[in-house]
């Protein structure tokens, strides 16, 4: 009950003229505008998923040793290695983007289009001796596949990058269109286990076009804004249970 009453404070129609959106709203509007305006306009919503609590040690670790070359204006050797002419960016407000003091904020900006406050929590920044900024976003996994970008469900992470590249240019900076993945694959062809596991780094760029983000934010502000459910996706598996249960019943 407590989480519900936490969720619904944050619902649309509490305060529409300065409403806040995280990245991962939009994505869920993407995914399914019925879920989206289940979860934003009525507080229904999706169940929640596990934490990951692995993918957050790597995180955390990957931050700590960038920031060290952060500290020193130097490139972290993978850096090097991949031939990137940047250092990780140094700015005051580098806590509040990577949300250390955690009230889930991130960087954030109002639209002026739609008076969303446009929210999004990021992984790092590095910066190119052009004063470019690159996004950087780093993720955890462990396959004996080549690392691409070209999965089905990477496409969502093609899309975080692109918001993030928005938000921050809309914050005032200079920002690159090449974002930057840092993926870090856990090794599993090691004999044994010897309590550790062994990470491969692998960076890859991607060339990120942002320009769909406010037409989708001018048609989400006409979803919430509605008194009907929009369709469903015919293809959202949480629309999908819900049908299926209701005819269970």
């Amino acid at each position: 009950m407590t989480k519900y009453k936490q969720r619904k404070r944050n619902l649309y129609n509490d305060n529409p003229d300065t409403y806040a959106l995280s990245r991962y709203k939009i994505d869920m509007f993407l995914d399914c505008p019925r879920c989206f305006y289940l979860d934003r306009k009525l507080g229904l919503s999706q169940p929640s998923m596990p934490g990951w609590p692995l993918n957050s040690a790597v995180d955390h670790l990957l931050k700590r040793e960038f920031d060290h070359y952060r500290k020193l204006q130097q490139p972290h050797p993978i850096m090097v290695q991949y031939g990137i002419e940047a250092v990780p960016f140094h700015h005051p407000d580098l806590p509040i983007w990577r949300d250390d003091v955690y009230h889930y904020v991130g960087a954030s900006v109002v639209d002026e289009q739609t008076g969303f406050h446009v929210q999004g929590i990021i992984d790092d920044v590095w910066v190119s001796p052009q004063g470019e900024l690159h996004i950087v976003d780093y993720k955890a996994t462990s396959t004996a596949s080549e690392i691409s970008l070209e999965d089905e469900y990477k496409q969502a992470y093609k899309r975080q990058m692109e918001i993030y590249q928005w938000i921050f240019r809309r914050m005032g900076f200079k920002v690159s269109p090449v974002g930057y993945f840092v993926f870090a694959n856990a090794l599993k062809d090691r004999p044994f286990f010897e309590n550790k596991l062994e990470f491969e780094l692998t960076i890859l760029p991607h060339y990120g076009d942002d320009s769909w983000v406010s037409p989708r934010l001018v048609e989400m502000k006409k979803v919430l804004e509605c008194d009907t459910l929009p369709d469903a996706n015919p293809e959202c598996e949480y629309c999908e249970y819900r049908r299926l249960i209701k005819e269970v019943e």
